[in-house]
């Protein structure tokens, strides 16, 4: 392997980096005197820093500045962004009487307005994501259903999306990546074509719906040299 190509490969292993590196915020340097040792063990020969320093310099941007500036233009487009608070997380594990049971709980909140739920079924487990105010009717439907986890005071920031979502890269990317940096946890994704939602702690909200909405402004400060 060349020096390049460990370049590559380690820098490609972390997307944080790779942006980093486009928006000049990392000292090339230092990042070199921490790549010595890998790119050492990957090219099987010793590389000095002068070397590294080289190789991270002419490691060509272009396709990732943009899909960036993609980006950048898409977030100004979000629409509607709308919070749900009051929301439990259950998940069980799946069984051949776990649809009747969400059958019958369909059947108690189709009588109830405004209800929030939504299910995501997976190979070996199913989550339900639901207004807490239904946790006795979950404990009473789901008595003979094994639960996996159950979490609590939650909310659910639902963004509506413009409707060519799915042809730019990176659109869940950007989003999970402002929340990760500002320390915020997302404990679950709900996306359908054209709307995604992220669950959060009801103590994130007040710290992760105004950082959705300065995206959404097209404000987040984001410069890119291209």
């Amino acid at each position: 392997m060349t020096i390049s190509q460990a370049i590559n490969t380690l820098i490609s292993d972390s997307p944080f980096l790779e942006e980093s590196l486009a928006m000049d915020l990392i000292n090339i340097s230092s990042l070199a005197r921490i790549f010595k040792n890998d790119v050492e063990r990957m090219t099987r020969k010793e590389v000095s820093e002068s070397a590294i320093v080289m190789a991270i310099r002419r490691r060509p941007q272009h396709e990732y500045l943009k899909i960036a500036h993609k980006l950048s233009n898409f977030m100004s487009g979000l629409g509607d962004i709308i919070v749900r608070s009051g929301l439990s997380d259950f998940t069980f594990e799946n069984s051949p009487g776990l649809n009747a049971c969400q059958r019958k709980l369909i059947e108690v909140l189709s009588t109830q307005k405004d209800s929030f739920y939504t299910h995501s079924q997976g190979i070996y487990e199913t989550t339900f994501i639901i207004n807490s105010q239904y946790q006795k009717s979950i404990d009473d439907i789901f008595v003979e259903e094994k639960m996996l986890a159950c979490k609590n005071n939650l909310s659910a920031i639902t963004i509506k999306l413009p409707s060519h979502n799915t042809e730019v890269l990176g659109v869940y990317y950007y989003l999970l990546k402002k929340l990760a940096w500002a320390g915020i946890n997302v404990c679950e994704i709900i996306s359908t074509s054209n709307e995604v939602s992220f669950v959060v702690s009801e103590n994130d909200v007040p710290r992760a719906f105004p950082l959705l909405m300065h995206i959404k402004k097209g404000s987040s400060g984001n410069k890119y040299k291209v």
